[in-house]
């Protein structure tokens, strides 16, 4: 239970500077470092999560990495 809410608060913890992001199109303050690490850590989190066979894990993940990919791509995009 503990986990799923965490999941939850840290996948959505992402939306709202998405929406910003692709409302805006500035991203001169998110720091390109940064995210990409994101990206590649979440995307680690997630292998790992459906190589234990960890559903809840693997999904959080995948929405995490969705949408912080989409912040990266705006930030190359945008630049």
């Amino acid at each position: 239970m503990i986990g799923s809410i965490a999941g939850v608060l840290t996948t959505l913890a992402f939306l709202p500077q998405v929406i910003k992001v692709l409302q805006t199109k500035d991203t001169k303050a998110i720091s390109l470092g940064m995210y990409l690490m994101s990206v590649i850590g979440i995307f680690l989190w997630m292998v790992h999560g459906y190589r234990i066979g960890d559903m809840a894990l693997f999904i959080a993940n995948v929405v995490t990495f969705c949408l912080a990919l989409v912040i990266l791509i705006s930030k190359l995009k945008y630049k």
